[in-house]
């Protein structure tokens, strides 16, 4: 038949979460064949795998709250129900490098990163002292700790208890 009998719908399945949590993704699949009964007039609905399969895909408890559907009716008189994909048609927008004010990427490579304090470029400035100069320049404070002194536990002196 004509392409005019393929349509796309965002079907919202909110009411799935009222049913019994383990009944959620069959009602989810009886609402689409419902909402596709009533808006393609025929009765013979079939559902792809694929749009099975991501309703069922988080579980029997968790179905997606809505989902985007193409709906086709084919020649045999059924209507097939299958995800639908996105298909990009924003060819004719300009790209983000040809707007004015805005550098690319690759132009802001080229540019060389300056020293704020020089005026020269970071790659010719030459760093007067190193990590390994600091290091030997700064003394190290070195902490003596003291031994720990012995300290005797004085144990109280068994007390010899007399019989009489």
């Amino acid at each position: 038949m004509s392409q005019e009998l393929e349509r796309v719908y965002t079907i919202n399945l909110g009411k799935v979460l009222l049913s019994v949590d383990t009944h959620r993704a069959p009602r989810a699949i009886n609402m689409i064949k419902e909402f596709a009964r009533h808006h393609m007039k025929t009765a013979d609905i079939r559902i792809e795998e694929d749009l099975a399969h991501q309703i069922w895909s988080k579980g029997v408890r968790s179905p997606p709250r809505k989902i985007r559907v193409r709906m086709s009716k084919t020649d045999e008189g059924y209507v097939l129900v299958s995800p639908y994909a996105d298909e990009k048609e924003s060819k004719d927008t300009p790209d983000k490098d040809s707007k004015k004010g805005k550098l690319s990427k690759d132009s802001k490579k080229d540019t060389p990163v300056k020293d704020v304090t020089t005026d020269a470029p970071i790659n010719e400035v030459k760093k007067e002292t190193t990590v390994k100069e600091v290091k030997k320049e700064t003394p190290v404070k070195e902490v003596k700790k003291d031994a720990p002194s012995k300290v005797k536990k004085e144990t109280p002196a068994k007390v010899k208890k007399k019989s009489k």
